[in-house]
């Protein structure tokens, strides 16, 4: 199964526009964001996706109104950061902002995959036997250095999409 990585989009529309038709031309099974969509109007462009959409409010989304009621028309799953998850005998944790991952990671052994997003920087490593994974930058206003992720729940292996 391949589910698309995306996060912190923050309102980027023309962005969000060029995920959306990178995700669907990869037939990812589904999409997890990481939050800070930070625009309700923005989340709603995500409703072009062939797969479902599932994710967390990151801090900036917290006070915006309108993002749970576009979750409900379009179906998309959103909970407050974390977010347990299990997919193909794998089990994934959804955070926005890193801090809390240890603490979750010391309650709950069992983790494959942690995705996050908040620090805008690309992350990908293996702690302790868990992936770790941030897509990087996708608001940005520089071609080609925006980026989302693929992951193969098969084997954890990534690819970095830049746009």
């Amino acid at each position: 199964m391949l589910i698309g990585a995306v996060s912190d989009t923050h309102n980027r529309v023309d962005n969000v526009k060029k995920i959306v038709k990178i995700f669907n031309e990869h037939g990812v099974e589904l999409v997890i964001h990481t939050g800070d969509i930070t625009n309700s109007q923005t989340l709603g462009y995500f409703q072009a996706l062939k797969c479902p959409l599932k994710g967390v409010f990151g801090n900036n989304d917290l006070n915006e109104i309108g993002l749970e009621e576009i979750c409900l028309k379009n179906n998309f799953d959103f909970r407050l950061p974390p977010y347990v998850i299990s997919l193909e005998n794998k089990k994934i944790a959804i955070f926005h902002e890193p801090d809390l991952i240890c603490s979750l990671l010391k309650e709950c052994k069992d983790i494959d995959l942690v995705l996050h997003g908040h620090t805008h920087r690309y992350r990908n490593e293996d702690i302790g036997g868990v992936k770790h994974f941030n897509p990087g930058e996708c608001a940005g206003s520089l071609k080609g250095k925006n980026s989302i992720g693929i992951v193969n729940l098969a084997n954890l292996e990534i690819k970095r999409i830049f746009f």
